[in-house]
This record gives structure tokens, C-alpha cells and sequence, in this order.
């Protein structure tokens, strides 16, 4: 019985069905790659994310640079920074701006690559998001600001604070990366600061298949589905709307593929910077299916300019779905005389 196993495993008509899949599998892919390409509108028309002030600015280092503003109050600037992912835009902060418009200053940024800033084919780093962040206070805004960001916006912010204290009155991290222990990361932030990663890259960008493939993590479908995993209840419609839309843009997959493949994750962040920032900073979390908090204890105990507040139940954007109590612990946050914890 075994040797007639062995017999039929290697037999050409199971090595023909193995064949036969491997080409349907091909004739998919191929079909897919011409179907982006002819029938898929990468050039849609895209709304503001939010009804304000909107404007550019631009340098040498950093490109066309797109914002979002509500100077109608007095007070500290307050600076949102949205994360990075298929479809990131100034839309994620949107429920904060709309928190604070009319009290206080209040500016969104699209970081380069998404939004209505740049897109280009050019190679996106976490040292040009740095500079994106600085150059826009220093240039834009023109006073110390409290900043808000989340996710991976976090480890930017936290970069251009080290550099540019002088530019920063606070930090306020949602969800932040960089935070995850070593065996526990998701695959692209695994492979970061890794040749695995520059050879992700290369696979993903290859201009046959790169377009097609950014293609497939943009349908409506797939959005609702990365989404779905960042909240507890329902997946707001106009957010999917929205990341649709500006997921299908001219080169709307140009940085999404750098942060795939890991290229935009400052592997040692937490030795690095987080730890080595004086500001007072403040780490709003829960449960996020994309990245852990391991580390945050040995951040909190360790830097006493650092707190963590724990908003439940959330996936990762607390913001959108208790908006109430996360600007509850920001306004507690933010009256704190600074440095005093």
C-alpha cells in the first residue's frame, strides 16, 4: 500500500494537476495585472478630508507638501499626524480636527505620498518623513505645537522631536509602533532594517506586477477588511469611501510599498528615540491587531516624562470610536505645566 503511494505521488497525472494549477495561477495573475492596467481608474476624483483651510507648501528636501488648517482660534498649535499604511491620508485625525477647530489652532498634514501631497516615484524614508515634520512646523505653523500622531506617524514625530525640541511642546502617541518585542512583529515591521526588506521591495515594486499588486490591497473590499481589524464596532462607511478614493490616485502606490516591504520602520525606535526624548509624552493604547505594546512598560518606568492610558475597548483608533474619553486624557494631558508628571 505504501509503495503504491509513493507510486501514484509520483505519477505524471498528479504531476500534471500540480501543473495545471500553477498555470491557472498564472492566467489569474496575468489576467489581474491587464485588468488594473485597462480597466482600473487610478485617477479619481478626491474630495478634502476634511472642509477647512487647505494649502501646499514645498522644499527642495521634501517636495509639494499638503495641509490642512484652522487658524480661527488663539492658543498652542495642536498638529495631527496620520500613519502610514495602503490608503493613509489626513482623513485617520479627522475626528480630532473637528475636535478642536474653533478652540485652538488646529493643522493636519498629508505626509509625502499620500493625500493630496506628492506621490512620486522617489525613495521614501523615514528620514524624509522627519524632515517633512519639521520643515511643516518650522515653515507652517511657526510655534511650538502639541503632537498628535499615530502609529507609525509616531515614530516620525518622535524623530523630529529629538532633532528639533525647540518645535515641540508635547507628544501624544496613538497606537504607536515601535513598541512591539522582536519576535512578535507583524511581517513588515519583522523584516525591517533587514536585506529581507530591500528584497521585498524590489519584488513588490517590479513594474510588470507593482501597480496590480497595490491594486489588490486598495479594492473596497480589502480596505473594509485591514479596517475592520481597527475597530470594535462597525467600520465607519465614509472612512472606507474616503481611503478608497485616495488609494486611487497617479502614484498612489509608490509609498505604500516602501512601508510593505518594511523600509519605513526605524528598526531600534525605542533605544533610539523614544527613550531619549525629554518632552512630555504620552502614549494612548489598547488592543491593536497590527502592533503589541510589550515594550511600553519598560518606557514608562524607565523615562518619567512618559505616561500611558489605556482606552477600552479599542483596536487602534480610539480616537474614532471614543472620541470623548481619548480628548478627555489629551485636555488632562495637555493642562499639565510642562515636564511635570
Amino acid at each position: 500500500m505504501a509503495h503504491n503511494e509513493r507510486k501514484n505521488a509520483g505519477s505524471p497525472v498528479l504531476r500534471g494537476g500540480f501543473g495545471s494549477v500553477l498555470s491557472a495561477l498564472g492566467s489569474a495573475a496575468a489576467g489581474w495585472i491587464i485588468y488594473s492596467r485597462l480597466f482600473i481608474n487610478h485617477d479619481m476624483r478626491l474630495p478634502l478630508a476634511v472642509q477647512a483651510e487647505h494649502r501646499i507648501f514645498s522644499s527642495p528636501r521634501i517636495g509639494v507638501v499638503s495641509y490642512y488648517a484652522d487658524r480661527s482660534a488663539s492658543g498652542r498649535p495642536l498638529v495631527l499626524v496620520h500613519a502610514i499604511n495602503a490608503a493613509g491620508s489626513a482623513y485617520e485625525m479627522r475626528p480630532l480636527f473637528e475636535r478642536y477647530r474653533g478652540q485652538r489652532p488646529v493643522y493636519a498634514l498629508d505626509l509625502p505620498g499620500f493625500g493630496f501631497s506628492e506621490r512620486s516615484n522617489r525613495v521614501y524614508t523615514p528620514e524624509l518623513y522627519k524632515q517633512a515634520l519639521i520643515e511643516f512646523i518650522s515653515t507652517q505653523v511657526r510655534k511650538p505645537a502639541d503632537v498628535v500622531a499615530l502609529s507609525l506617524g509616531c515614530e516620525f514625530a518622535a524623530r523630529a522631536a529629538l532633532e528639533r525640541p525647540d518645535l515641540f511642546h508635547s507628544l501624544v502617541f496613538i497606537s504607536p509602533s515601535g513598541l512591539t518585542e522582536g519576535r512578535a512583529e507583524k511581517t513588515s515591521q519583522a523584516v525591517s532594517g533587514t536585506g529581507a526588506s530591500d528584497l521585498a521591495y524590489a519584488a513588490l515594486a517590479f513594474p510588470l506586477w507593482s501597480q496590480a499588486f497595490f491594486d489588490l490591497l486598495a479594492t473596497r473590499a480589502s480596505i473594509r477588511f485591514f479596517l475592520k481589524q481597527s475597530f470594535v464596532g462597525d467600520v465607519p462607511s465614509d472612512l472606507i469611501e474616503y481611503d478608497f478614493l485616495t488609494a486611487h490616485q497617479p502614484g498612489a502606490r509608490y509609498a505604500p510599498l516602501y512601508f510593505v516591504s518594511g523600509r519605513l520602520f526605524t528598526r531600534d525606535i525605542l533605544e533610539s528615540t523614544y527613550e531619549r526624548l525629554s518632552l512630555p509624552a504620552m502614549v494612548l493604547y489598547d488592543r491593536d491587531f497590527f502592533v503589541r505594546f510589550d515594550l511600553l512598560p519598560r518606557l514608562v518606568d524607565n523615562c518619567p516624562n512618559w505616561r500611558a492610558v489605556r482606552i477600552t475597548p479599542t483596536l487602534g483608533l480610539p480616537h474614532w470610536e471614543r472620541l470623548d474619553e481619548t480628548a478627555h486624557h489629551l485636555e488632562t494631558f495637555w493642562r499639565e505645566p510642562a515636564g511635570v508628571f
